[in-house]
């Protein structure tokens, strides 16, 4: 590990400098209403439940909350502490918030070694009948339960998710980085179905893999692709492990199927473990 980083982490500059791109990620600067879930027609900003990533927030550029964001800083400082080569990447970034923070993590301790890989389709929602994708997703209850609200309340229902999709695009996703002064060549960007672009992504080692992409196949594929390029001693998160059943089982199938056994710790709903050698 490079001396200097070594000497950065703890450094009281570097942690006000984060602390602040959290807050300001996660909007707890001007506090923006979440977006109602149907049939409620309003719904007020309350700081534990965006704390906790439990709402859809209107404006902020991420919606995993303080206390995922911090887990990710943790990692990501434990992996430049210990020297564990690779960079960062998240699968399924949404506003991009997660991505702009890794980078903003890289930039505090003076890091110029490592890229963050921003992995999405940008705007479509993945199905397991379309071509490519090398799973079914299960049918859950939350889907079920998505359902009803949809089929009792379509306008408001589409209305909310026309807000929880804004800002999603490959363009301003770009355009939020810019904001935060992070859009730099240590800034790689893969748009598309995981399947078609993370088979011939040239990286060549992870340190953090972050999976945040709800279902079956979009939990998989990445695990499939991924997992064997990242290094021992890195870590993997995947924030959707305790909302979503099919994503828990794209998870348990993976682990089950290579062999693996992990020791998987709790942040909210999500889960991470650390990569250990030969697993």
């Amino acid at each position: 590990m490079n001396p200097s980083v070594q000497l950065q982490i703890g450094n009281e500059t570097a942690y006000l400098y984060l602390d602040l791109l959290k807050r300001c990620l996660a909007n707890f600067i001007y506090q923006d209403p979440a977006i109602p879930m149907p049939p409620e027609e309003n719904e007020v900003f309350d700081p534990e439940t965006r704390r906790r990533g439990r709402d859809r927030p209107s404006q902020a550029h991420t919606m995993i909350g303080l206390n995922r964001l911090e887990n990710i800083q943790a990692l990501v400082e434990d992996v430049l502490r210990n020297g564990v080569p690779g960079d960062l990447i998240e699968t399924g970034v949404a506003r991009g918030g997660a991505t702009i923070f890794m980078r903003g993590i890289l930039k505090a301790y003076g890091v110029a070694d490592r890229k963050v890989w921003v992995a999405d389709s940008f705007g479509k929602f993945p199905r397991s009948a379309e071509s490519g994708l090398t799973r079914r997703s299960y049918t859950s209850p939350y889907w079920a339960e998505i359902t009803t609200v949809l089929n009792r309340y379509p306008e408001q229902f589409e209305r909310m998710m026309t807000s929880v999709n804004a800002r999603t695009s490959y363009e301003e996703v770009r355009e939020h980085f810019g904001r935060y002064g992070l859009l730099d060549d240590q800034v790689e960007f893969l748009v598309g179905w995981f399947c078609d672009t993370l088979p011939s992504a040239s990286i060549e080692s992870l340190a953090l893999l972050r999976i945040d992409a709800d279902l079956y196949d979009s939990t998989y594929e990445p695990l499939t692709r991924l997992y064997p390029r990242l290094s021992d001693g890195g870590h993997v998160i995947v924030d959707d492990y305790h909302s979503f059943p099919e994503c828990k089982a794209a998870v348990d199938d993976y682990l089950r199927e290579h062999g693996l056994t992990v020791r998987l710790q709790v942040v909210d709903e999500a889960v991470h473990w650390r990569k250990s050698p030969g697993g």
